[in-house]
């Protein structure tokens, strides 16, 4: 009896290169096309000292960022339908410009609600007995905050949906997978620390690669939501 054949270990083929190098690409292209479509809160970034001091400001400006999302979301569903054969230039500006009347509205409405909360949030602060409040004012603006991303990567995904719709599938997600909701706000927090504290460098490198994290999360939440209703 012969002995055992030993396999031969070819090391990693061409197509998996291609895919390292469609995932590094869109990282690159992402984190530098968000600094361009945001470019004005990107600039006065690098240049205030203390962002803090300003935040309603800084806030304001983040009204360009909800456009930006569904174009660097849009460039992520290319890379998972094209494979290497990746485009995320020209996926990120179709999908601003396909989604931009739906998200620029939502991103819009966040920001107001969030500027809302926050000038709540110093007022109580000089009330006695008002510290009650602050949970509330924390829990409303993370819902805010979580039920706009995940709607924008809704509609991305389901272009076709009307809005209204979207987000009720949106706020669904955001208190059934409650610990995706957490994990979304973690990943948001550490983009947010890294842009205002090293503003160009935070920028060049962290996005992309979390925004992706979030990404696949909220396309596998809404797949498995889609998915329900042929399963019963």
């Amino acid at each position: 009896m012969g002995s055992p054949r030993k396999r031969r270990w070819t090391g990693p083929g061409f197509e998996t290169f291609g895919s390292i190098f469609g995932f590094v690409y869109t990282f690159l292209a992402g984190n530098v096309l968000l600094a361009v479509a945001n470019a004005p809160l990107v600039l006065c970034l690098a240049l205030v000292a203390d962002p803090a001091a300003g935040w309603s400001f800084f806030l304001a400006l983040s009204v360009t960022i909800a456009p930006s999302l569904a174009g660097v979301f849009a460039a992520f569903r290319s890379l998972n339908d094209d494979g290497g054969a990746v485009t995320p230039f020209a996926a990120f500006l179709s999908g601003y410009k396909r989604s931009f009347t739906k998200v620029a509205p939502l991103g819009l409405g966040a920001v107001a609600l969030l500027l809302f909360l926050g000038v709540d949030l110093v007022i109580i602060q000089s009330l006695p007995g008002a510290a009650l409040l602050v949970p509330l004012i924390v829990v409303v603006a993370a819902v805010t905050v979580s039920l706009t991303v995940t709607a924008i990567a809704g509609v991305v995904l389901l272009p076709e949906a009307r809005l209204k719709s979207v987000l009720k599938a949106a706020l669904f997600l955001v208190v059934q997978r409650w610990y995706l909701s957490l994990a979304m706000l973690v990943l948001l927090g550490i983009i947010v620390s890294a842009a205002v504290l090293q503003p160009v460098l935070g920028i060049a490198l962290a996005p992309a690669p979390l925004l992706f994290v979030i990404w696949s999360n909220a396309s596998y939440a809404f797949h498995s939501v889609l998915r329900t209703p042929l399963a019963s």
